[in-house]
């Protein structure tokens, strides 16, 4: 193993901590070198981020990014897209997502093909995450594929996990039914400025506190409008807040 690449790598060269993570999803039997080699800061926050396709995922990823930089963050993303039925290649890229902070100095992005798995990550997303912990970055949001309610694996990858939700989705007995309503951390309404939005909030958080959960946040229900950056200030607080509870 290269030590030279990890070792750049771990002083947050872009292009050494790209080959790496292509040695790790290329190459598994590297992986543990890899992060034997690196200084893993435990501490670091893995944001999770998962929700149905078309709640806006992406579009909360690009507006938390705009927040964290503002605040002087070094950021990583993940983004786990569906794979091709023809290929293992993502059918989906970071440049066309977030092409704004693609060569921004503070934020490294990485696409990443869910290769069929059904948690919504890939298969090395664990290994990925750790290593990214050791790259000099204060955080690690991970966007997974939206499949639905399958995607619980990210709670096990993620120190908090948020759940992307838009006014149409749907009544109470799916709410109660679904793996994710029972293990997400943070419930965000999206598209929070269409009709009922504040009629579904309001029963989602009916729903949560009648369960046996207890959260780490107030209320762990926040409506915001990403696309317009309304309510993701508010919704960085809250993370903050949760990571730092979860701490004690």
């Amino acid at each position: 193993m290269d030590t030279t690449l990890i070792h750049q790598a771990e002083c947050g060269d872009f292009r050494s901590i790209a080959r790496c993570i292509s040695l790790i999803e290329h190459h598994p039997d590297e992986a543990q070198a890899i992060l034997s080699g690196i200084n893993i800061n435990s501490s670091v926050p893995v944001i999770g981020i998962t929700g149905p396709p078309g709640s806006g995922k992406s579009t909360l990823v690009d507006a938390l990014i705009g927040a964290y930089i503002g605040d002087g963050k070094q950021i990583a993303v993940l983004c786990v897209d569906p794979s091709s039925p023809f290929h293992s290649g993502a059918l989906l890229g970071d440049r066309i997502r977030m092409n704004r902070w693609y060569e921004h100095p503070q934020v490294f992005i990485r696409s990443l093909s869910s290769r069929g798995s059904l948690g919504g990550l890939h298969p090395g997303t664990g290994t990925i995450t750790d290593f990214l912990k050791g790259c000099g970055f204060d955080l690690v949001l991970v966007e997974t594929v939206g499949v639905g309610q399958s995607e619980v694996e990210i709670v096990r990858q993620a120190t908090v996990t948020l759940l992307v939700l838009v006014p149409e989705s749907g009544d109470e007995v799916q709410f109660m039914k679904s793996g994710l309503m029972e293990a997400a951390d943070i419930f965000v309404v999206n598209k929070s400025d269409r009709p009922g939005a504040e009629r579904f909030a309001s029963r989602l958080r009916t729903v949560l506190h009648a369960g046996t959960r207890t959260f780490a946040v107030p209320d762990p229900v926040i409506s915001v409008i990403a696309t317009e950056g309304n309510g993701v200030a508010s919704l960085k607080e809250m993370i903050t807040t949760f990571v730092t509870n979860k701490k004690q």
